[in-house]
């Protein structure tokens, strides 16, 4: 076994691929203290810049003398507190669904949702491209599992008409490498017509996409009948930290009752569910921050056109610019470190082989004026090493 771990990381390290986690000594903000440096950084998902607001703060600490510190249990035992049963019915509300149901985290809550809707027999169709929670779920489930080319509808639809079982079709709603959208209005005409569930991921989406934030399925105007299993994160757009999932009541009580993950883990602790409470006023209530954002990345994608970089087809948040291969990523990366601009380089397995990208984030919190200090930074990178 020691052989083996050692070969794994050498390879690592020799195909440009080894990853090493960075000390952030500061708040969650554009300016960041990194090991021991002053950076400006582009790589957060913090896109509504709430993670170190005042309230948050606040409703976290005031939650915290009010409950300690740890839930204590499960949500099933005597972990479950008000400030867990408010914030699910915040959410409920927010969402336009009957009911919601907190995870500790996303990749919990798309493990358990989808092992406790489908079985032996059933299928499961996900998009190539979806988050890796999301295909371990579907492997894991017992179900027929498959996979349909990134956001084709047509050939969707074939591989519905060809399934047997109860149907469940899986998609990202923002998929979180390329920032572009699943067509989910024409991916839920299409389980319509096959009689199929659709489940959407919008970590990406939820506080940020439709007119009042509530994510993918209101930017395409879905109801719960169209869209039954909505799940979605707090630890982005929200600036806190868990997950949940929205939908009828009969969903939820199933997920209660039969989800793994939720039964049988420590809630959240009830701090965290005050301060997500606090950020799901703010978002709601202080639509300017999403129109900063967006006034943000027209900026810009209009800077990075200018320069001829490789942009993605996205207007969301995430603005991925193609590079190619793992090491020429990694060097614009380091490069732009040496400007103060902290961009990661995300390289396979994450995306595929010969497609590495920095993947730059802009959120509510970043001015125009760094902005434009990315712009230059990446301007002078492009010059020293093309």
């Amino acid at each position: 076994m020691k052989q083996r771990l050692a070969a794994r990381l050498a390879e690592r390290r020799a195909q440009h691929l080894y990853r090493r986690r960075r000390e952030v000594q500061s708040a969650q903000q554009p300016a960041l203290n990194v090991d021991g440096k002053p950076l400006l950084g582009f790589c957060s998902n913090d896109y509504l810049g709430l993670a170190n607001h005042p309230r948050l703060i606040e409703a976290f600490t005031q939650a915290a003398s009010r409950y300690g510190v740890g839930s204590g249990a499960s949500h099933l035992v005597c972990g479950h507190s008000h400030e867990h049963h408010a914030l699910e019915q915040a959410l409920a509300d927010y969402t336009g669904r009957e009911r919601a149901l907190l995870f500790s985290t996303g990749y919990m809550a798309n493990l358990g949702t989808i092992a406790a809707l489908v079985e032996s027999g059933d299928t499961v169709l996900q998009d190539k491209l979806n988050h890796a929670s999301l295909l371990d779920g579907g492997l894991a489930s017992g179900a027929k599992f498959s996979r349909y080319l990134h956001n084709d509808v047509a050939q969707l639809g074939k591989k519905l008409a060809a399934a047997s079982g109860e149907k469940l079709v899986v998609t990202d709603g923002v998929f979180s490498m390329d920032g572009d959208l699943a067509p989910l209005d024409q991916i839920a005409a299409v389980c319509a017509q096959h009689n199929a569930w659709l489940m959407v991921d919008d970590a990406h989406g939820f506080g940020v996409l439709g007119e009042t934030g509530a994510g993918s399925a209101e930017y395409f105007g879905l109801n719960s009948e169209q869209l039954p299993v909505y799940m979605a994160t707090l630890g982005k757009a929200i600036g806190s930290f868990g997950a949940f999932v929205a939908g009828s009541e009969a969903l939820i009580e199933n997920l209660i009752q039969f989800a793994r993950p939720y039964i049988y883990t420590t809630a959240l602790p009830p701090a965290v569910a005050a301060a997500s409470c606090a950020a799901l006023a703010l978002a709601r209530n202080e639509p300017e921050r999403r129109q900063h954002l967006n006034q943000l990345i027209v900026r810009f994608r209009t800077g990075a056109a200018s320069l001829d970089l490789d942009l993605m087809d996205s207007f969301t948040a995430i603005q991925p610019i193609r590079i190619g291969d793992a090491d020429t990523a990694l060097r614009w990366s380091q490069a732009l470190e040496q400007q103060g601009i902290w961009v990661g380089a995300i390289r396979p397995p994450t995306v595929p082989a010969g497609s590495s990208r920095l993947r730059i984030t802009l959120t509510a919190a970043h001015t125009a004026q760094q902005v434009d200090q990315l712009l230059d930074a990446l301007a002078h990178v492009q010059r020293a090493l093309t």
